[in-house]
């Protein structure tokens, strides 16, 4: 009888080609299961919570393995941990579940986290990890752009080309933009988002805060459901997968 065992995981994602798997390059899916299938003896399949691109990362993913040798759960994130060495991929947490858990399907909402600083040097320490924009942003019309896009929309517009969602529409539970001295932080909760949803979104409120455009500029696009009309899109870089939310709890944060 296999063992279903689910997976708080961390990744910095500036190796990998995004989370899932490829044949011909690094991703984070097949870090895990070359991990998983050392830990198993055989090949694991590892189905994550959501499918972060290319130089995304995650502080929260969830991910689920089914082991075919049952094992003490307090020895899985170690062994997966030992397995997983050198790349930048750790699993903070694993736990036992019922066969009816599934980390993308049971999942009942998802955080993002994107990370600004604005400074005209460049980065030393946090290049690749942080949006570095070299002028000031106007925070508090960032914040009143964003206002617009809470609730259930047609999110065309920022929705990339590639997005294999069946429908353009959700519903944007929180968007909240905060900052700190230089650092600014996006944050937004949803059920579930369209492709680099997160990333458009921040990059049309970066041209708000940069004085290009008016808030309201934002409701304009939105209801204009036309991907043209989105402001650029952010890089991957200041993007995380903070939490995934389930029934139970809001697991590891």
């Amino acid at each position: 009888m296999s063992q279903r065992i689910r997976l708080l995981i961390e990744y910095d994602g500036r190796p990998f080609y995004g989370w899932q798997r490829q044949d011909d390059h690094p991703t984070v899916q097949g870090a895990l299961e070359a991990a998983c299938a050392r830990l198993d003896g055989a090949p694991v399949l590892v189905q994550g919570a959501g499918r972060t691109d290319a130089g995304v990362h995650a502080t929260g993913q969830v991910a689920h393995i089914d082991l075919a040798k049952p094992r003490p759960i307090r020895k899985i994130a170690d062994a997966l941990n030992h397995h997983l060495r050198p790349a930048p991929v750790s699993v903070l947490k694993a736990e036992e579940v019922g066969e009816d858990f599934h980390a993308r399907f049971s999942a009942t909402g998802r955080a993002y986290r994107y990370i600004i600083v604005t400074r005209r040097a460049h980065l030393t320490f946090d290049r690749g990890l942080i949006w570095r924009v070299p002028v000031r942003l106007d925070v508090a019309k960032m914040q009143s752009a964003a206002t617009h896009l809470i609730g259930e929309h047609d999110f065309s517009t920022f929705r990339d080309a590639g997005c294999q969602a069946k429908s353009p529409v959700k519903t944007l539970d929180t968007l909240n933009v905060s900052s700190f001295d230089n650092r600014i932080e996006v944050t937004a909760t949803a059920r579930s988002f369209l492709h680099r949803q997160v990333r458009s979104i921040v990059g049309s409120l970066v041209e708000v805060g940069r004085g290009m455009q008016e808030p309201g500029w934002m409701k304009d696009i939105l209801e204009a459901r036309d991907r043209t009309t989105c402001g650029p899109v952010a890089p991957a870089d200041g993007l995380y997968l903070e939490r995934v939310m389930y029934d139970d709890h809001p697991w590891g944060k």
